[in-house]
């Protein structure tokens, strides 16, 4: 099994381009479901997660394509296995992105309950019920999610709380079904908007994508179209975040500004100076970062994926920091590896009171989830000595060659076999 062996103390510098957005591919690719036509993605990360989706697409039927810059050419025409399986979806929780597409456009989807990482149990009951209002027949036993309906039917759906992948799915459902579905406490993130543009691109019509309430009237059918995907704005963040722990000086090209006003604004609270050049964000810091209290919540809030990156950065800051977390009940993991470089960290419930302190020290760590992966790389990557990091697939599921990305910026970072 892989791991990362890190040796702190260098500052971050130099620059670096950001890939294309995990949490915007994912949704992207299950839209091949809709449309007989091919469907074409551009700036697609190279991924575990992205690996595993197109593996699952390929086994349902569809044709993939993939070329040396990672566009990716998916065609549904000749889909004839509806089914998502246990062992392809165990791994990714954002597997059940396909069940609304295939009961949408093929009447019918077997899918398997998801897995992914255990940072709560962040139910599909959402997905369910929305499906359910628009006219499908949901049975769940034997750990699949089997749904049947000869036709969807437009519907008002009112989401109990604010879910991205929710959103997503019953978006992508709504866009075949008869008349017009209005999906009411929707979540408003920029990935969201991105398959919205994608979708609409295909002859889909969706209005409101980015506010709380979207309106699909429903289409017979979808065509193709060509997409690019969005830059990823939590390696971004993570990006910004080393750098301002490490005292260092970066900027990361093909950003995608607009989508970080919250987390750019801690990092300035935290003393760190960013500025913004059309796609280009450089960051500089000078000195021991500010210690600040980060609230999580939906879109355009502060957000639940860069939160342990976050108490990294609280971890060695002057003062302390109080980091709530309302998203997920499961999501301090990170902290009880962080204290094992000699972070001073305690947790209340879903708060976690966090005292800078003047250095870490290296030592072996296990990461616990993909976000949790991220912090322990930043701790590492200021901590004195060695840090070695256990459990990297859940990075790999997340971040392109991040451990490349980063020794371009002058980190001595390598992968141990």
């Amino acid at each position: 099994m892989d791991k990362l062996l890190i040796r702190g103390g260098v500052p971050l510098a130099g620059e670096v381009r950001v890939s294309g957005a995990k949490n915007a591919a994912l949704p992207l690719l299950c839209a091949a479901l809709l449309t007989d036509q091919p469907l074409r993605l551009a700036n697609v990360p190279h991924l575990r997660d992205v690996t595993t989706m197109l593996g699952l697409l390929a086994q349902m039927g569809v044709e993939v394509n993939v070329d040396e810059q990672m566009c990716v050419e998916l065609n549904g025409a000749h889909l004839r296995n509806p089914v998502a399986p246990y062992e392809l979806v165990k791994t990714m929780r954002a597997s059940i992105l396909v069940l609304g597409p295939l009961v949408a456009r093929h009447g019918q989807a077997r899918v398997s309950l998801p897995g992914g990482c255990a940072i709560g149990q962040r139910p599909v009951d959402q997905h369910l019920k929305g499906l359910a209002a628009l006219g499908a027949d949901i049975q769940v036993e034997q750990g699949y999610i089997t749904a049947r309906a000869r036709r969807l039917q437009g519907a008002r759906i009112v989401a109990d709380l604010v879910t991205v992948t929710g959103t997503e799915n019953l978006m992508m459902a709504a866009c075949l079904a008869e008349g017009t579905t209005v999906i009411e406490n929707a979540a408003r993130e920029p990935e969201v908007v991105n398959l919205a543009a994608c979708l609409n691109a295909m002859g889909a019509r969706i209005a409101g994508a980015g506010t709380d309430v979207i309106t699909v009237e429903g289409v017979r059918e979808l065509g193709g179209a060509s997409h690019r995907i969005m830059p990823d704005r939590v390696e971004t963040g993570t990006f910004l975040v080393a750098a301002a722990a490490t005292g260092g000086t970066v900027a990361l090209r093909d950003a995608d500004p607009a989508t970080l006003d919250a987390v750019i604004g801690k990092l300035r609270e935290a003393g760190a100076e960013v500025g913004v050049d059309g796609a280009t964000i450089r960051l500089a810091m000078r000195g021991r970062p500010q210690s600040v209290d980060v609230r999580t919540a939906p879109y355009p809030a502060f957000p639940t994926d860069m939160q342990a990156q976050l108490m990294a950065l609280d971890a060695i800051a002057t003062g302390a920091g109080v980091i709530t977390e309302t998203i997920f009940e499961n999501r301090f993991m990170h902290a009880q590896e962080l204290a094992r470089l000699g972070a001073d960290i305690d947790i209340s419930g879903n708060t976690a009171i966090v005292r800078g302190v003047p250095r870490l020290q290296g030592a072996s760590v296990m990461a616990t989830d993909l976000r949790a992966s991220a912090s322990l790389v930043i701790a590492g990557l200021v901590a004195e000595g060695e840090t070695l990091i256990d459990r990297i697939y859940h990075l790999d599921r997340g971040y392109e060659a991040i451990e490349e990305k980063l020794a371009r910026l002058g980190a001595r970072i390598r992968r141990v076999h």
